[in-house]
């Protein structure tokens, strides 16, 4: 008979899924299990859980349909670590375990992981394919967050039917160094394509903390990163997003997809009280079929520091709304770059200083190493970082070099410079 390994709260215990694995078995390396559904029933607050590399394939969600319109789950992560003693589901040492959700079967919305936890650590793992099975909803999802203080690390999220990782509730979630991209929502109840975001934040009030860093999202039907209905300030900085508002791996527009980069707040074009500010800074956003940048009638000035925008339509769009319900231009933008497409829309009223249209300088490619727009989906560093590359990075003798304000990010030199880019 074989032996199930077991843990307690004083020591911790390392663990191994893999595919072809018994959840029967010991869970080490030579005898792992077979489902993240029975690691997490044996994990306690500082295990480590590793996942060998392939496919592991889900074919219904671990849950029945109660309507057509009903969320259900194909992977419940519900047991919470401790703080300082996280629960870590991680990809074994180069390896690639990918979850594959593509034949799920469930005739409702489904979520691909549902993390209702805190405290818990997915690293390293590929999501894919969660469907929409009928038209009557939204969309589904690939990560679906409510837990607080968990840390979401060199995912690669992609064609998902609607949203790759969408934090709904909780606080101080970190997504750090990953990928969403691909996603596309073609039997949209309000339109194909119309949530198809990369990444979205859309928690209520009294939930701090939650960040956005490193992350990259293209080729998805709506928005790379979308904020709206937002009441807890978030932050996403050092992240890149291009090429979204289009079908994936095409230049034709989504349906009723909208196509910015970072949509930066907002409450469905309503005024509201309780409007909180967002921060974007050290990010990029290329060729997005609309905005780089977008406050989407926001009701606070959001923070936009350090930001470079290229080839977008506008590259900053600042439309807000005000207590009256007029438009107004809202926002706090310095050190940020436009260049190429339509520079900015919606400035009047802004916040804006020494920024590249504010100040006596010259747009041209030849401020910059490159502006190849190809080649940013590069695979990352070995640490999870995102890929060096010298696209959009001032060039040696750029005047755009020390022209910034301290904003309070690091710097070289006398001053910042423009850009996300901070030249060493």
């Amino acid at each position: 008979m074989s032996t199930v390994a077991t843990s307690d709260a004083a020591t911790p215990h390392t663990y191994y899924v893999a595919p072809g694995g018994s959840d029967s078995a010991a869970g080490t390396l030579s005898a792992p299990w077979a489902s993240f559904a029975h690691a997490q029933s044996v994990a306690q607050a500082g295990d480590t859980v590793y996942f060998r590399g392939g496919t592991y394939t889900y074919t219904h969600a671990d849950s029945s349909c109660s309507s057509q319109t009903a969320s259900v789950n194909a992977i419940t992560v519900n047991k919470s670590g401790s703080s300082g003693a996280l629960i870590n589901y991680v990809a074994y040492s180069g390896e690639r375990p990918v979850f594959d959700f593509s034949k799920v079967s469930n005739n409702c919305r489904i979520k691909g992981f549902d993390v209702t936890a805190s405290y818990v650590h997915l690293k390293g793992l590929e999501v894919e394919g969660v469907p929409q099975n009928n038209s009557l909803n939204h969309e589904s999802w690939g990560v679906w967050i409510t837990g607080s203080d968990n840390t979401f690390e060199q995912l690669n999220i992609h064609n998902i039917m609607g949203t790759g990782l969408f934090i709904q509730n909780g606080g101080g979630n970190l997504v750090l160094n990953s990928d969403s991209h691909d996603n596309y929502d073609p039997r949209s109840s309000d339109g194909a394509g119309n949530n198809g975001d990369g990444f979205g934040a859309h928690i209520p009030a009294g939930h701090p903390g939650n960040v956005f860093r490193g992350d990259r999202s293209w080729w998805n039907s709506d928005d790379g990163f979308d904020l709206i209905n937002a009441f807890s300030s978030v932050t996403i900085e050092d992240s890149w997003a291009w090429r979204n508002g289009y079908l994936p791996e095409s230049t034709t527009p989504a349906p009723a997809g909208n196509g910015n980069g970072f949509k930066a707040g907002g409450y469905g074009g309503k005024y509201v009280s309780g409007g909180v500010k967002h921060t974007i800074e050290r990010d990029v956003a290329f060729d997005n079929k609309d905005s780089g940048f977008y406050a989407n009638h926001h009701t606070v000035a959001d923070d936009f520091f350090n930001n470079t925008s290229y080839a977008n339509h506008p590259d900053f769009n600042m439309l807000g709304i005000s207590s009256s319900g007029a438009a107004i231009g809202i926002g706090n933008l310095r050190n940020n770059i436009a260049y190429g497409g339509t520079l900015t829309a919606n400035m009047s009223g802004t916040n804006a200083a020494y920024n590249s249209w504010n100040l006596n300088v010259t747009m041209s490619n030849a401020q910059f190493q490159s502006v190849s727009t190809t080649g940013w989906n590069a695979a990352r560093q070995s640490d999870g970082s995102l890929p060096a590359l010298p696209y959009l990075h001032l060039a040696s003798n750029s005047t755009l070099i020390d022209k910034g304000t301290n904003v309070g990010l690091p710097y070289n030199g006398k001053a910042p410079d423009l850009g996300a880019f901070e030249t060493p």
